[in-house]
């Protein structure tokens, strides 16, 4: 079973059966509107909490997309260079844009769950 914490930056990490996904939440993509391009670090790269380790270009704006939590990148969605349009569909599933190793997984705990970030966003 899946869970997913947020982040006060509209980021979210989904942990699913050990491994983590990182992306950016419903919300966040909402504001942004049809996303045109996503640019995404490269596997085996490390970051700090807060570190930008994404950025996002849509029709309105270009976002950066920050840490929760300190990090490794294990893998990163390819699918999203030629359907970056997968993050408006689907932001919190196929559209996560980084597989990562957590540096400390007990981190995990302290993000906002679902019902913290709904009440965060409003």
């Amino acid at each position: 079973m899946a869970e997913t914490r947020y982040y006060k930056t509209h980021e979210y990490i989904r942990e699913e059966g050990g491994r983590y996904f990182l992306g950016i939440s419903e919300y966040a993509q909402k504001e942004l509107g049809d996303i045109t391009f996503v640019e995404l670090p490269s596997a085996g790269a490390e970051f700090d909490t807060d570190d930008v380790c994404c950025t996002v270009e849509s029709v309105k704006a270009v976002a950066e997309v920050n840490t929760p939590l300190a990090l490794r990148v294990k893998a990163v969605n390819e699918r999203l260079e030629d359907e970056p349009e997968l993050i408006n569909s689907d932001a919190e599933g196929e559209g996560w844009m980084i597989e990562v190793q957590l540096q400390d997984p007990g981190s995990f705990a302290t993000l906002m769950d679902e019902a913290a970030y709904d009440a965060f966003e409003k």
